[in-house]
């Protein structure tokens, strides 16, 4: 791949966004090399928790605008990269970590908010772009901000095009948690290597909660929770983690 850096090492696999000097931005052959991967993420069982992360100063400055302007077009541009990416991330039922090292962007902060942590080094911002060239956000940044900072910050955030430092970002619960510089891909990875040492099944089972939790009534949310409750009931791991609690022991979970 010439624009992402991929690796997994005990059970975490790393995604790098790595065009560093244009800041990470996404062209189409940047994205179709992210989709492939996380496609990786998906189906590869030894993977158990997705780290997302940017080389050099930025994690990610959104569109390359070079492409937008003499590309396919606005409108294919979206259909092949942000949709397909946002979906991915969504529908791969392990935790998904976004480490924020930098800058990010545009479509670049609306896929970091549609990871399921965010993490950011104190040298990191959010700019919600795109009033400042007349579009409008995309990548679900319209879904999930207003629904992880509330309406009317995140319509003043769209429509002002401010920038957000980690810090604040936190302060709003934006994010989860800002590290220190030095300590950031340290701390992040820590994160990372946690979750994939967790029950990945019912990490897994929890993200399809949450996903659904968007659209269900009460009544039906309540109905899964009960079926999903029942089918994280039947896994290696629920055994393992009741044993090491009875046995007065750390569990050993195999992700099954």
């Amino acid at each position: 791949m010439n624009h992402i850096l991929f690796s997994v090492e005990q059970n975490v696999a790393t995604i790098t966004l790595n065009r560093p000097t244009v800041f990470n931005s996404f062209n189409m052959e940047m994205a179709t090399e992210c989709q492939k991967c996380l496609d990786e993420c998906q189906t590869n069982e030894d993977i158990r928790a997705v780290y997302i992360t940017g080389a050099g100063k930025a994690f990610c400055a959104g569109q390359d605008l070079d492409e937008a302007i003499n590309g396919p077009g606005i409108r294919k541009i979206v259909q092949h990269t942000y949709n397909p990416i946002i979906q991915k991330i969504r529908a791969i039922e392990k935790p998904v970590v976004a480490a924020v090292n930098g800058v990010a962007a545009g479509a670049g902060a609306n896929i970091a908010l549609a990871c399921d942590i965010v993490v950011a080094s104190e040298a990191a911002s959010f700019i919600q772009a795109f009033s400042k060239i007349g579009l409008v956000p995309d990548s679900a940044g319209t879904f999930f901000l207003p629904r992880i900072i509330g309406l009317q910050k995140a319509s003043a955030l769209m429509m002002l095009g401010d920038k957000v430092k980690a810090n604040e970002a936190e302060q709003m619960g934006m994010i989860y948690k800002v590290f220190p510089v030095e300590s950031f891909q340290e701390e992040s990875m820590k994160l990372a290597l946690k979750l994939a040492k967790m029950p990945t099944k019912g990490l897994g089972l929890t993200k399809r909660l949450l996903n659904n939790s968007f659209t269900n009534s009460l009544d039906q949310q309540l109905a899964m929770e009960e079926a999903l409750q029942h089918e994280a009931g039947q896994t290696h791991d629920y055994k393992e983690g009741v044993n090491a609690f009875l046995e007065k022991r750390k569990p050993v979970f195999k992700g099954k």
